[in-house]
């Protein structure tokens, strides 16, 4: 019997029968009852025996209605308090014993569903958490990671025990399962991207892959190119979310040397959520907690590519960028680990040393000259390197001695020194201007050296130009870090900080030709939205942009390394070029839609 059949049965039942002994038609008439005693004796009764439902579609409807329904409202109490989250934990059970069962029709959809609803309702309220923790759901949970059920099942396991984590009252029984959970969590977020383009994006016939996961993506609608596009952002998710576990288990400095283990540090310095889930702090989030601990930051410390992650986050106009100044604050202010990580970030961080406020942060760069200064004198007894002391002389003039002649100036009213010098700054600018439009480029730079080195630091726009300006003539003549180097000064002078367009779309150039391909895309598209193009984004942005989306493709090292095995695998070179064409043809056309 379907919902609009039903209806009228339940209303006669309901007059003849009453509620006691009665078993309502379908949970949909349910929740239509409009008499609020009447509703909660039947679906109570309903989630009560809802695991014994022997029509799948029925069930699989029950469910998916079930779920939209928390997720409209999680912090509606009616279902939490009636037992949703025993009929979940029934359901899960049941999926786990009974293969059979599940993999019959519909009951497919069941443990998605199951676990869907308890992280819809546990991700706002800590006291549904709690309930959801008594009703036995955590068991179910975690037997369903080490089964290794699907990339599709596991991404809503994980947002589920991530939300149970993320509270203090619940973390302990999350806890009970720390070992295997944070190597079950560690294994998925280094593999989940891999699986997901073996299993499902790199399957080029529809047919060819699991139906029922093509119909959660896209829900019956559209082709494969949209399905690719959903998987591209569940897999991020399911990447994120895992991380975000390990994060509850970091927070409580637990699990800290199994976390830190070195292949798994080094692979989530690659981890970001991607423009498809840019609102997830992804890797840098877990390494800014682990460095909050000691036992952490004396990891992070050792792994190279971490610490040149967090040096390159740190002059980007990524929306993260102050956590990746965090992290190397936080590694430079221990003395255990300052010496380790000093000599590469120094390079990073004196550019640095002028920004105002990012974010909430304000006096940032303040604090960025106070911890770069620290022990500037000695090294454990050792002399820094000749580049090292190279630039902390230069922030020492430029922080300290520079800013008290000033400020003497400003205090005994003498402005028109400070006027005096900007007219012979704009006079040399124009200088530089004149030598740049003849080709003399280092002639170009000399001038905006002797500009910047008269410019008072109040003048933080005339700085800021002029950083700019060297910026481009660096790039003219291939220095690329020392136009990413200029360019960020200049981003920082910027108010608000990093909005200058000129030095994002030089800073972007740069990046592209050192090929990292983060930076330069977080640029560009800051670039687009600083610059007003009236809904017109220019061929050369445009190009740039498509460009770096194709290298920063969450997909891109799986598809690689398919290509790859293709090419060790098989050894007759005539079916193998034919193989490699097809393949590489169909992600071609795959990513130009995208």
């Amino acid at each position: 019997m379907d919902h609009f059949s039903c209806k009228g049965t339940n209303k006669m039942a309901r007059r003849s029968h009453g509620v006691v002994g009665f078993r309502p038609c379908c949970f949909f008439c349910v929740m239509e009852e409009k008499d609020p005693c009447v509703r909660k004796a039947w679906l109570e009764l309903s989630l009560r025996d809802m695991h014994m439902t022997r029509d799948d579609t029925e069930l699989a409807l029950t469910l998916s209605f079930i779920w939209r329904f928390a997720m409209a409202d999680p912090e509606n109490p009616e279902l939490p308090s009636l037992g949703v989250f025993e009929c979940m934990a029934k359901l899960l059970k049941k999926s786990l014993e009974d293969v059979e069962w599940v993999m019959t029709g519909q009951n497919v959809y069941v443990p998605y569903y199951a676990a869907h609803v308890i992280g819809s309702y546990t991700m706002k309220k800590s006291d549904f958490a709690v309930k959801a923790v008594e009703s036995g759901v955590i068991a179910p949970l975690v037997e369903l990671m080490r089964r290794k059920v699907s990339w599709v099942e596991q991404r809503v396991v994980v947002r589920a025990l991530g939300h149970l984590a993320s509270y203090e009252i619940t973390f302990k029984a999350v806890a009970a399962y720390e070992d295997e959970v944070v190597r079950l969590a560690m294994d998925i977020a280094s593999t989940c991207v891999h699986v997901v383009y073996e299993e499902f994006v790199s399957v080029q016939e529809r047919e060819g892959r699991v139906r029922y996961h093509s119909d959660l993506l896209t829900r019956g609608l559209g082709g494969l190119e949209m399905e690719n596009r959903k998987a591209e952002e569940w897999a991020s998710q399911l990447q994120c979310w895992s991380l975000h576990l390990l994060s509850c288990f970091a927070y409580k400095e637990m699990s800290i040397s199994l976390i830190c283990n070195k292949n798994f540090l080094k692979e989530l310095s690659q981890m970001w959520g991607g423009l498809v889930n840019h609102t997830s702090p992804a890797g840098i989030g877990l390494v800014r907690i682990l460095c909050y601990s000691k036992q952490g930051r004396g990891h992070v410390s050792n792994s190279r590519e971490m610490i040149l992650s967090l040096c390159n986050l740190s002059r980007s106009s990524d929306d993260w960028q102050y956590m990746g100044i965090d992290c190397l604050l936080l590694l430079l202010k221990d003395q255990e680990t300052r010496y380790k990580v000093l000599e590469t970030s120094l390079f990073y961080l004196v550019d640095l040393v002028e920004l105002k406020a990012l974010n909430d942060r304000t006096n940032l760069g303040d604090r960025i000259t106070r911890v770069l200064l620290m022990d500037s004198n000695k090294k454990k007894g050792c002399a820094y390197t000749y580049k090292a002391q190279k630039a902390l002389k230069e922030i020492w003039r430029i922080k300290v001695e520079r800013r008290k002649r000033e400020r003497k100036l400003i205090e005994g009213e003498n402005q028109e020194k400070v006027t005096e010098a900007s007219v012979v700054v704009n006079l040399i600018k124009k200088q530089a201007n004149q030598l740049l439009c003849v080709g003399d480029i280092e002639g170009a730079i000399k001038c905006y050296k002797e500009a910047i080195g008269l410019c008072p630091l109040k003048l933080r726009r005339k700085r800021m130009s002029l950083y700019s300006d060297r910026g481009e003539c660096y790039l003219l003549l291939g220095d690329a870090d020392a136009a990413i180097s200029d360019c960020t000064r200049a981003l920082c002078l910027s108010e608000p900080v990093n909005s200058h367009g000129k030095s994002l779309w030089t800073r972007s150039r740069a990046y592209d030709i050192k090929g990292i391909s983060r930076e330069s895309l977080m640029d560009c598209i800051m670039f687009v939205n600083v610059r007003s193009f009236r809904g017109k984004i220019p061929y050369y942005a445009a190009q740039m942009i498509s460009k770096q989306i194709e290298s920063t493709w969450l997909f891109e090292e799986a598809r690689a390394t398919r290509l790859r095995k293709m090419m060790l695998k098989d050894k007759n070179h005539g079916i193998f070029n034919l193989l490699w064409v097809k393949e590489f043809y169909f992600q071609f056309l795959m990513r130009i839609r995208i």
